[in-house]
């Protein structure tokens, strides 16, 4: 799974920039600017990093169905999990 780090802890301001975010085309450990937000491609992270995330009573998970994505919210940030397409 890509994570893509956007370090906030206000909602509406993370819903406002929500799908730019995950529209927009970023490589590894790049960091911009969206609204005043840093947002960083934080790389890959392995399957259990949302499982064990998930256990912790002050981690909220959120989930995007229509686009197979999970959003973490802990502390200051929120990480979005994108599924990453197998290539064979």
């Amino acid at each position: 799974m890509k994570c893509i780090s956007v370090y906030t802890d206000n909602f509406e301001a993370f819903s406002d920039i929500f799908d730019r975010v995950v529209d927009s085309p970023m490589e590894e450990n790049e960091e911009q600017e969206v609204e005043g937000i840093t947002i960083s491609h934080s790389g890959d992270v392995p399957e259990f990093y949302l499982e064990r995330m998930s256990a912790k009573p002050e981690v909220v998970v959120m989930k995007d169905k229509s686009r197979g994505l999970t959003i973490l919210q802990h502390g200051k940030v929120f990480e979005i999990l994108l599924p990453v397409l197998e290539t064979a």
